[in-house]
Formats: C-alpha cells, structure tokens, sequence
C-alpha cells in the first residue's frame, strides 16, 4: 500500500510482477487475445526507475497471494469489451477523479485551478497574514490620526509675549577664572586642613571613643575624600601663587576683560537699537511695526514647527490696521481613512472617514492656527498703536495659480478685547453622544473665531472660498481695498479730526456705516449729526439723501452729513440745494482723499 506525504494510504497497491510471461499466460487463460497495455493493467502511467513496478487501484477486499484483490479480478473478458473505448484509454483518469474531492473535480478548489486540495494548514496561515497587514495598516492610520491630535493639542499652547520688554539683554560678567578660589580661600589665604576635615562621628556610648571612629567605614571614606580635595585645592593654590605677576597670567587677564567688554558693548548696543525700534514703533512706522509683529507671529510657531505656516505682515498707518496672511497647511494631513478591515473573501478594504468629519478636523486646525495669530498680533501691542487686525488664511496648492481664501477675519481693537484668543485647553475631544455637526458647531476654537465676525468655508475639500475682508499687496490702498472695519476707522478718525466728539455707530456693514456725532461749539462740525458713509463706484441717487434728511428728523439732530468714496448724481446735487435740504452736507470720494491728506497726513489712492 503506498502512502501519500502526510502519512495516509492513497487508495493504491503495488504489485511485484516476477516475471513478464506470467501476465500472459493469465490473461490467455482468461480468453483475451494480446497484452494490454501498462495503463490498462496498473491504471497510472508508469513512473519509471522511483518504484519497483507499476501500481494498481487499491483493493476494495484482502489482497490474495497473487497480490490481487477479490474486486480486482472480476473483471472478465465480456466486461473489459464492452467498456467504452474511450473509458479503456483512461482509466487512469477514472480512478483519479473518483479520488478527488467533488469540489476540487469541479474546479472549485482554492485559487479555482482544481489542480488539487490546498492544505487547510495554509489557508489559515494565508488568513492570519492578510489579518496582520489589515492590522498593520489601521495601526498606521491611527498614528496619522494621533499627530494630527497632537497638532491641535500644541496649536492651542499659549503665545509667549514677544513685546519690547521682553527682548531686552542683559549683561552678567563673568569673573576671571584664576579669581575662583577653592572652598576655605575667600580671603587668598592657604588651604587649611581644618576647612576639609569632615565631622567626627558622634558619641553613641560609654565605649565609643578615637578608636571606634577607625572601625567607622563611612567616616574613613569622608575622610579620605577630604583629604584629596584639600590636596587638590593646595595645588591650585600654590600654582595661582606662582603664576601671580608672571607675563602670560597678565595677558590672559587682559584677554578676559577684552572679551567682558566686548560682551558688554554687543548688549547695550543691541538695547539701544532695541529701543530705537520701539521708538519707531510708536510712531506707527510700517517698517518698525512689521518687524515686531513678525517676530511675535514667528514665535508663535515654534510649538508646531513639523507644521509650516507662515504668517506674513503688512501694517496701513492710514487705518493702523496689520493685514496678516497665514498660510494654511495641506488638505491632506487630515487622514481620509479611519483604518481597513479583512473582508469574508480574504480582501483587504479600506474604511474611509465620513467627508463631514474629514472638514471638522481642518477646520478645527484652521481655527487655531487663527487664533494664535491673532493673539501673538494682540499680545505684543503693549503700546495699542493697532486698531485693528485682518487676518486671511490662504490655501496654497501647488499646480494652482491663484491662492484660495478660507477663512477671513477683521476684527477691531475693541472684539479682539472682549474676545479670549487663546484656544481650548482640550482642543482634541471625541464626542459619541453627538453628530458631527453639533462637533463642528460647538467647536471652542470654531465659535471663538466667529465671535470676531471671521468668514469661514463650508468645506475646504470641496474648494469652496470666501470673500478676504481686506488684501495686503497695496501700500497705499484705495477706499474699496479697505475692510470694512477699516473704512469705519478711517471715516471715524477725519471726523473727529474734524472736531466731531462722542461717535457712536448705529449701523455697520462691508458697505458702510450710519453713526452718530456731537461736534462742540466753536469747532468745524459744531451740533449734533447724523453721519451716514459708503464706498462704493456707483453714484448715490438723491432718494438716499431724502433718507438721510428723514434720519435727522427721527435722531433730533441739526446736521446730516453724507460721506461716499464715489460721486452723487445731479438729482442729489440740486436736492441739497434746495432750502429744505441745505442742513445736508455731501462728501464725495475727491473730498475724502483731500480729508485723509489734510487731517491724518496721509494719502488715499484713488478708486479703480
């Protein structure tokens, strides 16, 4: 009986043949005429020199003594002619596929080739190697998904002040080191044993005494420890002394205080280049107050510097205004994937996250990074010289020409006061218990920022912009370049130029204003006023000026004034000059480029 390799039977004897004449006189007893074939006999294909002859399907009963079983010889002669001839050229392929499994005889096998039955031993290590890489990878996205906690968690750190104060040195000599004595010579004297020797045991009993402190090991180690260290303060001692007064003490000495003065001067220079900045700070030079507010936005990064984003300044004097760009990080370093998972048929299938999760976590980023600009842009106004901040996070792909804009914020002196800029303590939480809309809704940092009036993307994977409240290319902007908190601080600051006092806005928007003014007696705008501002190229029809006449009524004032960037029509011109009108005073965008030169003493471009 044969055995297949993992130690069972086959199905299959092999038969020791002794001599070829025996087969035939066997089978010319049987009536058959002719040898058959090898195959016909043994049912394999010969194998050759690996066994001793060839090879027989397995009895169904006891082998005989001629080493055929009771089944194996009941075939006659009539049966062996009436088989099929194409069953008699294949036998072997009978007996074959009777041994075979149906699913393997059907082609349904593993791998679907039906060359065999796999070993079950390796389905189940091919199934554990699939689940390992499956594993694998989640592991590996989830590190994804911890640096970006990581990355809110350092993104919502405090900003360190980066003021003037702060950047101040200051100059600490340093003694010449000859000058160090050791322990016991703060008067030059020689080192003495008395200064070194450590203190003697204390008395424990009658029987302590000299004798016991040499039993004391501790004590001998003190002791022998101080008497190197008095050794070793003597040497240098004795050395000082004998280099004292010699050229080469002198001249490293003077070496020494070369180098403290050299020190000393670097300081003070540096503090007083220091305080010639802030001097120019304080009067609002676009050069100085750049300086100091890059310096404070660079510092503010360095929490998070595996993360670049840049921040750069431009400062308006005309509006003290400081336009930030913030450049946002990549798209993709939030994960799009929340792991894999082992699908039934063995494939490994990526788990990808919902889209609204993916834009709550950058926005949650976008967030911070705003407000810790905002806040490093406030904290180092010790001085107040801003009155306000326009903050534009630029998203900068590349292959693209033009940035995308995804959040905006302008915000005056007054929001940035009321508003805590400093992110949340926790900024990173799962919440079970809540969709991810209430997520992104109640989001600290998120809610903070909307405070300050910022325009923030619905989504920035579906690239979908917002309007900058201000731009920071022009140096010297134009009334419509301005944001609109700007163009409120600059109308308010030529009127009360202009000796218009209590200015008190009622309504506000991007296109302008409605406010109100007392002027003193005796001043260029005396009385009370109604002031209502625009800008804008379109020109204000003389049903605005009834408006405003109608305002003034209501308000109980005397004057009304009408401000625009642009010009008035001819109807609204020969409205004010009627007599019913006449307490209504037109502006238009050549009076406030002339206002903005004479009073603030400085330019306006004009509108494109």
């Amino acid at each position: 009986m044969q055995h297949s390799a993992d130690g069972r039977p086959d199905g299959t004897a092999t038969v020791r043949i002794p001599q070829p004449g025996f087969l035939a006189s066997v089978f010319r007893d049987l009536g058959v005429d002719g040898a058959p074939e090898p195959e016909a006999v043994t049912g394999r294909a010969p194998v050759g020199a690996a066994g001793d002859g060839p090879s027989v399907p397995g009895p169904a009963g006891p082998v005989d003594e001629g080493g055929f079983g009771a089944a194996g010889t009941a075939r006659t002669a009539a049966d062996h002619a009436e088989t099929d001839p194409a069953d008699r050229a294949a036998p072997a392929d009978r007996a074959d596929r009777a041994e075979q499994p149906e699913a393997d005889r059907d082609g349904g096998g593993p791998g679907g080739t039906g060359s065999g039955p796999v070993d079950p031993e390796e389905a189940v290590a091919a199934h554990a190697r699939a689940a390992a890489l499956t594993h694998h990878r989640t592991v590996t996205v989830q590190t994804e998904h911890d640096r970006l906690a990581d990355l809110l968690r350092r993104a919502a750190l405090p900003v360190s002040a980066m003021d003037f104060e702060s950047q101040l040195r200051h100059y600490e000599p340093r003694p010449y080191p000859a000058d160090g004595l050791g322990a016991g010579t703060a008067d030059g004297a020689e080192p003495r044993w008395a200064d070194f020797a450590p203190a003697e045991p204390a008395v424990t009993g009658p029987g302590s005494g000299p004798s016991s402190r040499l039993l004391d090991s501790g004590y001998q180690r003190e002791l022998a420890q101080a008497r190197l260290t008095h050794q070793r303060a003597l040497r240098e001692w004795r050395t000082r002394r004998a280099e004292a007064g010699s050229p080469a003490a002198d001249e490293s000495r003077r070496v020494h205080e070369a180098a403290e003065e050299a020190r000393a001067r670097a300081v003070r220079e540096y503090n007083e280049s220091l305080e010639e900045c802030r001097r120019a700070y304080r009067l609002a030079e676009p050069a100085a107050v750049e300086s100091l507010m890059e310096r404070a936005l660079a510092a503010a990064e360095t929490a998070t510097q595996d993360l670049p984003a840049p921040c750069r300044a431009v400062f308006r004097p005309l509006t003290r205004t400081a336009v930030l760009d913030l450049d946002l990080p990549p798209l993709d370093l939030v994960p799009s994937l929340a792991g894999y998972r082992l699908a039934p048929d063995g494939d490994i299938v990526p788990v990808p996250r919902p889209p609204a999760d993916r834009a709550t976590d950058y926005l949650r980023l976008v967030a911070r990074l705003a407000l810790r600009a905002l806040q490093a842009a406030d904290a180092v106004d010790t001085d107040e010289i801003l009155a306000g901040v326009v903050l534009n996070g630029w998203l900068r792909e590349p292959g693209t020409a033009e940035p995308l804009c995804l959040v905006s914020v302008d915000a005056d002196r007054d929001a940035l006061a009321r508003t805590r800029l400093l992110p949340p303590e926790t900024p990173y939480e799962e919440r079970d218990d809540e969709g991810v809309y209430a997520d992104a809704e109640q989001d600290e940092a998120l809610v903070r920022l909307r405070q300050l009036g910022a325009a923030v993307t619905p989504d920035p994977y579906d690239r979908s912009g917002v309007q900058p409240a201000a731009q920071a290319g022009a140096a010297v902007p134009a009334a419509t370049d301005l944001s609109a908190n700007e163009f409120v601080q600059l109308v308010r600051d030529l009127l009360t130029r202009g000796g218009l006092a209590e200015w008190s806005v009622r309504l506000r928007g991007p296109a302008g204003l409605v406010a109100t003014g007392e002027g003193a007696p005796g001043s260029a705008l005396p009385g009370r006023w109604v002031v209502w501002a625009s800008r804008g190229t379109e020109p204000v029809p003389a049903e605005q000026i009834a408006t405003l006449a109608d305002a003034v009524q209501e308000e109980s004032a005397e004057r009304g004034l009408r401000l625009t960037t642009g010009r008035f029509t001819d109807e609204a011109l020969d409205l004010t000059a009627e007599e019913s009108h006449r307490h209504i005073h037109l502006i238009d965008g050549d009076g406030v480029r002339e206002l903005a030169r004479t009073h603030l003493g400085l330019p306006l471009a004009a509108d494109r």
